[in-house]
C-alpha cells in the first residue's frame, strides 16, 4: 500500500513468455498489493508461466479479443478487487517496473489523478533504441494531437500508466475500442471529464524479445488515434457531439 491505499499492477499480456518472469520479477512487492496478469488468448506459454510464478490473478481470454479489449478486463477486475491506484505494465519488459513506486507517489499524495511514463522526455527514447521511423511519427502525431486536443503532452503512445481508481470508475472505457486506439480513447476520456495528467522520464529498451506492432499496423493506428483527436477537438469546439465523449 501506500499512503493507506492499495496498489494493483495489471499486466495486459500476449505472447509475453520470454519476457513475463524479468518484468515481474522487478516488480516493487513493497508497495503492490495485488497483481493482475490477463492473457489473450497467446499461442506461447503466457498463462503456464503466469501460473508458474504464483500470480494470483490470471484471466485467460478463450479467444484473442485485442489489446483494448485486454485492458477492460484488467481494469474491470483491479476495481473489483478493490484497487484505489491501478497501474498498467506491459510485460514484455519495455518498461521498467522500478518506476511504479514514482508514479503511485504522485496519485497517492494527491497531486495528479492519473500518470504517464513518457519515453520522450530526456532522450529515453533513442537511448533505449526507439526505430527512427517510429520515434519521427510519435514526435509528429504528438504535435498534431496537443493542437487538435488542446494539451501539452510529451507522448500520446506510452504504454505505461498509472490511474486512480477514481478516474477508471469515472470515464466509460467500457465503450472504447478494443483494439489499439483504446489508449488514445482513454487520454480523450480523461481529459474530456477535466482530469490531469502527470508524465515522467521513464526508460524504455528495444529488443527482439518486446513487442511491437507492424509497419502496417502502425500506419492504421497512426490514423486513427488522429481521428480520435481530431472527434475530441469537434466536440469540444461545439461543431460535433462524439458518442464516446457524451457518456
Amino acid at each position: 500500500m501506500y499512503n493507506r491505499k492499495k496498489i494493483v499492477v495489471v499486466l495486459p499480456a500476449y505472447n509475453a513468455a520470454r519476457t513475463l518472469e524479468k518484468t515481474y520479477k522487478e516488480i516493487p512487492f513493497d508497495i503492490v498489493d495485488e497483481v493482475i496478469l490477463v492473457d489473450d488468448f497467446s499461442n506461447d506459454k503466457t498463462f503456464e508461466l503466469g501460473k508458474k510464478l504464483g500470480i494470483k490473478h490470471i484471466i485467460h481470454h478463450e479467444k484473442n479479443k485485442g489489446y483494448g479489449a485486454n485492458q477492460k478486463t484488467c481494469y474491470r477486475k483491479a476495481l473489483e478487487l478493490g484497487a484505489d491506484i491501478v497501474v498498467m505494465l506491459h510485460p514484455d519488459y519495455q518498461y521498467t517496473p522500478l518506476l511504479i513506486p514514482a508514479m503511485v507517489s504522485i496519485i497517492g499524495s494527491g497531486l495528479y489523478p492519473v500518470v504517464f511514463g513518457s519515453r520522450i522526455l530526456g532522450k529515453s527514447a533513442s537511448t533505449g533504441g526507439m526505430p527512427t521511423y517510429k520515434y519521427f511519427a510519435n514526435r509528429f502525431l504528438t504535435f498534431i494531437q496537443n493542437i487538435l486536443m488542446n494539451e501539452k503532452l510529451t507522448e500520446y503512445h506510452t504504454g505505461y500508466r498509472a490511474y486512480s481508481a477514481e478516474v477508471l470508475k469515472k470515464i466509460n472505457f467500457e465503450l472504447n475500442s478494443d483494439d489499439f486506439i483504446f489508449d488514445n480513447e482513454m487520454i480523450a476520456l480523461i481529459f474530456y471529464k477535466g482530469f490531469r495528467i502527470a508524465e515522467i522520464t521513464c526508460p524504455t529498451k528495444y529488443f527482439e524479445e518486446a513487442s511491437s506492432i507492424n509497419f502496417r499496423r502502425s500506419m492504421k493506428y497512426g490514423f486513427g488515434v488522429l481521428g480520435v483527436s481530431f472527434l475530441y477537438f469537434l466536440t469540444r469546439t461545439g461543431i460535433y457531439k462524439w458518442k464516446l465523449l457524451g457518456n
